[in-house]
């Protein structure tokens, strides 16, 4: 059912530096930084040859991911992205299994329609499925 790994998401307590080090230190091509109000984050995606890299920062005091860095005021991995064809197909089928969905089906970053899988239910892993 899953496809490509589409993004890696780390969270960062500061963007610039954190766009800095994957632009400057490691030479990388990144995004213009980007607010995303209904998921309460901005974001910059860095490009890779095969994947991309998305850098997470809090938008507003309600931002779902403050509470993550909050808990860890370094920052670090948030989630992991994989590519599936059919978002409604791919819904059903993690109820089907017993998988817990949080919340509903939303526009993401890139304009497609994604989900969230709980941690709990994929290896203590927060999962984002992203229509292709």
């Amino acid at each position: 059912m899953i496809g490509n790994l589409n993004h890696v998401a780390i969270v960062v307590p500061n963007l610039d530096a954190g766009t800095a080090v994957y632009r400057d230190t490691l030479g990388a091509k990144v995004s213009a930084p980007m607010d995303i109000p209904e998921h309460g984050v901005t974001t910059v995606f860095v490009e890779l040859p095969n994947t991309k890299i998305e850098l997470l920062h809090p938008l507003g005091e309600k931002s779902p991911i403050a509470k993550f860095l909050e808990n860890n005021p370094n920052g670090g991995v948030h989630h992991v992205c994989y590519e599936v064809k059919d978002i409604q197909a791919a819904a059903k089928k993690m109820v089907d299994e017993g998988a817990r969905v949080l919340g509903d089906i939303k526009i993401g970053a890139h304009k497609k329609p994604v989900l969230f899988l709980h941690p709990k239910d994929f290896c203590g892993t927060l999962v984002e499925l992203e229509q292709a």
